[in-house]
């Protein structure tokens, strides 16, 4: 099974955050490192290193679902950035999404790239946040610095 790269593994620390003491998502989930809620209980801490274990552990799903779904060839910046996108949103999301379709039926690379700056909002409402994650997902996607995307 293919894995995430370093650039996709930095662009996902970069947007998560990391807490190494367990705190309250806005959900009322009890959270420790990169947004990891398996089993975690309030007054919790990990170092660094076992937060890195874990979002490791934590990004296995995402890239089984990216390996199982993507039918084409992709490099290992589009598979990153794929991974990063279904790590945030979901598989099934991923899988029911337009970009799928479009990456599966070999469409172009700008063309599928573009389809990631359509996923920025949550209730109908653009969040900047996701914005800036998904032009730096588009970035890695297309062999670009994503960090120019830190705006």
């Amino acid at each position: 099974m293919r894995c995430i790269n370093e650039q996709g593994l930095a662009l996902i620390k970069e947007f998560e955050g990391c807490q190494l003491e367990a705190y309250l998502c806005p959900a009322g989930v009890p959270t420790i490192g990169y947004g990891h809620t398996f089993a975690v209980e309030m007054g919790q801490t990990i170092s660094e290193a076992e937060a890195d274990a874990l979002l490791r552990k934590d990004l296995k799903d995402a890239e089984e679902s990216v390996d199982l779904l993507v039918a084409v060839p992709i490099n290992d910046n589009q598979f990153s950035a794929l991974t990063s996108f279904v790590f945030n949103v979901g598989s099934g999301a991923f899988e029911r999404s337009t970009m799928l379709s479009m990456l599966n039926a070999n469409a172009g690379a700008d063309t599928v790239a573009a389809q990631f700056l359509r996923w920025n909002k949550a209730n109908g409402e653009e969040l900047s946040g996701l914005t800036r994650r998904r032009h730096a997902e588009r970035a890695l996607f297309l062999g670009k610095d994503w960090k120019l995307c830190l705006f």
